[in-house]
């Protein structure tokens, strides 16, 4: 249940939006790191892939417990909390032993599980007509997907930058995060709760029940949305954490350089399309998906040429293409799930849509294992194949909705 105060702030969702910008610098910024650490610390690929996956076993289980916990405790101690929580994480990655590296990414996951939920649904209700007069039809779905977007982006370009170039590279490439994640921290204590607590505490079943979200069972998210939902980070991840790695032969001396440039390139051009993305999207649901995997599957195609030539040239247009499908698929994704979540679901069914998109998280190891025996270019060119499979299978059949 939501509610509206007497007098709100203008732009109440802005200081949501930042603070989710600043945990998506945070979670975002070790990618352009990996090289680093496995040059200048000397850690293992499977140590640094361990590394990533300790962060998903921090944000997957906060995504689906805290998301529904924040549609009946309210948006504000959850995300206070998880802004907490990510200056904690890095912090921590600061001190650089291996196990300060797993608890730093252990915390990072956990920040942006409580984030990404109750975040996208609180900017989302701070965009609604009752907040925000005048708002159109997706633009919660939009400020969400973009201030998530510009912290994916910043924050490895920044960290990758500094770790090439600056002293102490592995320290100094965190403290712009800290000075971020403190800059928001002020003006999100002061943004207006969305949510009336008192109403959550008369809802009736077990612990277990209340954190159910019965709106996951829904045909149309089933059918539209959870297939669609692993290729939005899939792309990304392919284009970042893949590519670089299959032309270091030709970027010897600023290899950290290049995976931040790569980095930047691709989550950029994903911010940058997303506005466009949210008037597809908003119009027609079909549209957006068409959209999104469409690019997808271009960007894999070109991707499979930079694979089999090991060209750095090719890697940078397949970045922005793969880029154009991740903002698209996940605006896409977002409205939709916003569409389709029941009164008192909205960060529920918006974490386990989450949930679904760090599945595409496994993209760059199941493609490592399967390079064992079949070469990059190829397995690329199925990829996309199989995203060509899952936009004729997933695209929704709803009739166009006319924007606000």
């Amino acid at each position: 249940m939501t509610v509206a105060p007497p007098r709100t702030p203008r732009r109440a969702w802005l200081p949501v939006a930042l603070t989710m910008f600043a945990i998506g610098w945070g979670a975002n910024q070790f990618v352009s790191l990996l090289v680093a650490y496995r040059e200048d610390s000397g850690l293992s690929v499977a140590t640094v892939d361990a590394l990533v996956g300790a962060y998903a076993l921090g944000l997957i289980p906060a995504l689906l417990v805290l998301g529904p916990i924040s549609d009946r405790r309210g948006r504000t101690p959850v995300l206070r909390v998880a802004a907490v929580v990510s200056l904690l994480a890095t912090a921590v990655l600061m001190i650089g032993d291996l196990w300060a590296l797993y608890a730093g990414r252990l915390l990072a996951g956990l920040a942006s599980g409580a984030a990404f939920a109750a975040g996208s649904a609180w900017v989302e209700e701070l965009s609604t007509e009752r907040f925000d007069p005048g708002a159109r039809e997706g633009s919660g779905a939009r400020r969400a997907a973009m201030s998530l977007t510009a912290g994916f982006c910043l924050g490895p370009v920044v960290a990758g930058l500094l770790a090439q170039w600056a002293p102490s590279p592995l320290v100094t490439a965190y403290l712009p995060h800290l000075a971020v994640v403190l800059a928001v921290l002020v003006p999100l204590w002061r943004a207006p709760e969305t949510v009336v607590p008192a109403a959550a505490s008369a809802a009736a079943g077990s612990p277990l029940a209340r954190l159910r979200v019965r709106s996951a069972a829904d045909p149309r998210f089933r059918r539209s949305v959870a297939p669609v939902a692993p290729w939005v980070f899939g792309s990304a991840t392919i284009s970042i954490a893949v590519l670089p790695g299959l032309v270091t032969d030709t970027t010897a001396g600023w290899t950290v350089a290049f995976s931040a440039l790569i980095a930047g390139v691709t989550l950029g051009t994903g911010f940058l399309v997303q506005p466009t993305a949210r008037r597809i999207a908003a119009t027609s649901p079909r549209r957006g998906v068409v959209w999104g995997l469409g690019a997808v599957v271009l960007g894999l195609g070109i991707a499979a040429a930079a694979a089999a030539t090991t060209s750095p040239w090719l890697v940078a247009p397949a970045a922005v293409v793969l880029g154009t499908g991740y903002g698209c698929c996940l605006v896409s994704g977002l409205l939709q799930t916003q569409r389709i979540a029941a009164p008192g679901e909205l960060a529920g069914l918006t974490a386990v849509y989450y949930a679904l998109t760090y599945v595409g998280f496994a993209a760059p190891v199941l493609l490592a294992l399967l390079a064992l025996l079949v070469p990059y270019w190829v397995l690329l060119l199925g990829a996309a194949a199989l995203a060509a499979l899952t936009l004729a299978l997933s695209t929704p059949r709803e009739e166009p909705v006319s924007a606000r």
